[in-house]
């Protein structure tokens, strides 16, 4: 039942958005090894649309306000850090309080850490002790949040750490860490690995995985392709990020080679360059850190609004991370900036859901989007009583307004197209010029505004 509620989900989201089509892309698959598995097309599409997501980095680390996975053995010594989850006990913790701060911000899906580079698991999984069923909260927090998600209509998704500092099978150890590697076993660990995925699937429903880890040469290119097949013939609507294998490049986090296994690309703490051929995501913090941290310094509302659109803008969704206290409750500050978001997004959604990056390439100053004959100037700073573009080739402008619905008064003359604004900004975050089109913008090839 609830796979058929989760692609009823996908379906709405496609199919509420105006003129829905498919649009060729080059989707990836399951790499070299797996020439005929192939990215679901309808799925990448419901997700591009949806453009905005919620990351939650959270687990027992946040008693101790460090980062999660990589403070192990370096900041928190590992014997503490592993018995940490033993006065874990987030009573405040309420799922529809976080999918409601999700909706609230105009985001569409959500990620968590069910299992980071720690080991600790957030669910019941019946292939090890070290989860939360055995602190003392005792709940299995993931069932009720991806419960909660399906009914409030916002896509589950799971991050999973494919390295596991914590396991002795794992081959590899890090900070000061002092168990020896020889008695590991990675074809004991892959199995381990591969039966809590299933559990993730079959008793979760999760739609997307987000993997992470798989930089270490414990993982080989073999292991990408194949936990890839794994998934997909457990579920072929999921999708899954390229860190399932060896083929990202860096913190740009783009594979372009279908070499490689995975669906889509995932900058990590910087907006992808301008890219609506290759499906990408950026994740970025709201804060500095990716879990809980006291007094962390957060963006502003600028700075977290400027961030989604100008990933819009580039053609790419944006993941952006929130991560929770350890009673269970997310920062006030954190939700106020999530509903400023929201408050945006109310106003100006249309300019961001289900649209494309481009043509303008995006600076500083202005970013645009794209969806079917229409394109919205994003005017992140004020260009004072007249914006002047290069005049679009191939297509007659059809008319110019602020997305509000107040008529501009346009020309285009010696390849320009002005367009006369008002003395002052409508919006101090970003006003929204529509520019309509007599065919679609899709043939539009980007271009730069000095």
């Amino acid at each position: 039942m609830k796979k058929l509620l989760r692609f009823a989900l996908l379906l709405s989201v496609v199919f509420c958005l105006p003129n829905y089509k498919l649009v060729a892309q080059k989707l990836g698959g399951g790499g070299e090894a797996n020439p005929n598995l192939k990215t679901n097309v309808e799925s990448m599409k419901a997700f591009q649309d949806m453009r905005f997501g919620m990351f939650i980095h959270w687990g027992p680390i946040t008693l101790r306000g460090a980062e999660i996975g990589w403070s192990r053995g370096v900041q928190v010594p590992a014997d503490d850090y592993d018995n940490l989850y033993k006065e874990f006990n987030p009573a405040l913790f309420n799922a529809k309080d976080w999918v409601s701060a999700a909706k609230s911000a105009g985001m569409k899906y959500i990620v968590i850490t069910t299992k980071h580079h720690d080991g600790f698991c957030l669910w019941d999984s019946k292939y090890t002790d070290y989860t939360i069923m055995n602190t003392p909260f005792h709940r299995d927090m993931l069932k009720e949040l991806a419960d909660e998600c399906y009914k409030q209509g916002i896509l589950f998704c799971t991050y999973y750490s494919i390295l596991d500092w914590y396991r002795s099978d794992y081959t590899t150890r890090h900070g000061n860490d002092t168990r020896p590697v020889h008695p590991s076993d990675m074809k004991n660990y892959i199995d381990y690995l591969h039966n809590q995925i299933k559990e993730l699937v079959m008793n979760y429903h999760t739609n997307l995985f987000w993997f992470d880890g798989e930089w270490e040469n414990s993982w080989t290119h073999k292991d990408g392709m194949d936990l890839y097949a794994f998934v997909k013939s457990l579920d072929d609507k999921i999708l899954i990020n390229n860190r399932v294998d060896k083929g990202r490049q860096g913190m740009k986090g783009m594979t372009q080679s279908s070499i490689f296994a995975g669906d889509f690309g995932t900058p990590e703490q910087e907006i992808g360059m301008l890219n609506n051929e290759i499906p990408w995501e950026s994740c970025i913090t709201i804060g500095k850190q990716w879990a809980w941290k006291p007094n962390d310094t957060l963006k502003t509302t600028n700075e977290c609004l400027h961030t989604l659109i100008t990933t819009a803008g580039s053609g790419g969704n944006l993941l952006f991370n929130i991560g929770p206290m350890p009673d269970g409750r997310m920062e006030q500050r954190q939700l106020d900036r999530l509903r400023e978001m929201g408050q945006w997004l109310g106003k100006y959604g249309e300019s961001i859901y289900g649209t494309k990056g481009g043509p303008v390439i995006p600076n500083s100053r202005l970013v645009s989007t794209y969806k079917n004959n229409t394109i919205y100037i994003h005017l992140l700073q004020w260009p004072g009583n007249q914006l002047v573009l290069p005049a679009i080739p191939n297509r007659q402008v059809t008319g110019v307004h602020f997305i509000n619905g107040t008529i501009l008064e346009s020309a285009v003359k010696n390849g320009k197209l002005s367009i006369k604004l008002p003395a002052k900004p409508i919006d101090q975050i970003d006003s929204v010029v529509v520019i309509e089109l007599d065919g679609p913008a899709d043939s539009i090839r980007p271009f730069a505004i000095l």
